[in-house]
């Protein structure tokens, strides 16, 4: 009597053909009753034992297959990630090299500007050319009466004086003197622009170039002293302390007498620009003679509305 084995002592194959007919057999019997209450099936092939092989087979390709595919998409992925990566550090580092050129050349921009906008501080060519102090005429007893007085500039620079003579006059600016006051001498007269012969015709001429009232500056004013209104003819009477006021489109300006002096019509220096405002007030001396000048210097003292 042949023994029957336990199941430790069954070998895998016959463990797997024991399961698949053990399924065989359930399944014929499932057929079986449907045949016997009339259902209709549709009977697929039985399966052996070479077919379940060759099913674990094509399962185990097919797993492979599938495991070798996702390394492969991975791969692929990998290499797509990388090259996008590559891409937005390329977009990154090109975008803050375009905005670091932009700010330089705003930067330069912005220095070229300041640049063209800083005009330098130019100093008047009509007192660095002067030769003679303004307002100089023969007097009014010389013969044919008064005129400009070309002898007392030194021949070498009289074609220069001519030269000076057809200088523009600055542009009207509601910052220019328009008037003076001199309340110790009781002067009240218009201020005009220019100093030529013709200019100071018409009341006290402001030499060309010098600066404005109230300004960091020299403003040389001058009119003539025995002819033309004698406007100056008593400057020779202020002294230290006496107010000069002059006036703009503006405001109005004080200033204070701080000297008196007799030069040679060639003291061109009594012109000269400074860091200061200062007035200076020019006229030919003495009266009725006109070989010299007197000059009245005078510091700002207060600005008025």
């Amino acid at each position: 009597m042949v023994r029957k084995k336990s199941v430790q002592d069954l070998s895998v194959d016959e463990l797997r053909w024991m399961l698949v007919e053990k399924r065989r057999l359930e399944r014929q019997n499932r057929l079986e009753s449907y045949r016997r209450v009339g259902r209709r099936v549709v009977v697929a092939p039985e399966v052996n034992e070479t077919s379940l092989e060759t099913m674990q087979t094509t399962a185990e390709e097919d797993l492979e297959y599938e495991t070798s595919s996702k390394r492969k998409r991975s791969r692929r992925h990998r290499a797509l990630d990388g090259f996008l990566l590559v891409i937005e550090i390329s977009a990154v580092l090109g975008f803050l090299f375009i905005l670091f050129n932009g700010l330089n050349l705003i930067k330069e921009l912005n220095q070229e500007v300041v640049a063209a906008l800083e005009q330098p501080t130019m100093t008047p060519t009509a007192l660095v050319m002067a030769v003679v102090l303004p307002s100089g005429h023969t007097p009014p007893s010389s013969p044919g009466g008064s005129s400009p007085n070309e002898a007392e500039i030194p021949e070498h620079l009289r074609p220069l004086m001519q030269s000076l003579a057809v200088i523009p006059l600055p542009t009207s600016s509601p910052e220019q003197a328009i008037r003076i006051q001199i309340p110790a001498i009781k002067v009240d007269a218009p201020v005009v622009q220019g100093d030529g012969w013709e200019q100071l015709k018409k009341g006290v001429g402001q030499h060309a170039g010098t600066a404005n009232p109230g300004e960091k500056g020299n403003v040389v004013l001058s009119a003539h002293n025995d002819i033309f209104g004698e406007i100056f003819r008593d400057l020779d009477k202020l002294k230290p302390g006496d107010q000069l006021v002059v006036f703009t489109n503006q405001r109005s300006y004080t200033y204070v007498v701080s000297q008196v002096k007799i030069v040679e019509p060639t003291s061109v220096d009594a012109m000269a620009q400074t860091n200061q405002p200062l007035l200076t007030l020019v006229s030919c001396y003495p009266y009725m003679v006109d070989d010299q000048r007197i000059v009245v210097s005078a510091q700002l003292q207060t600005n008025e509305g």
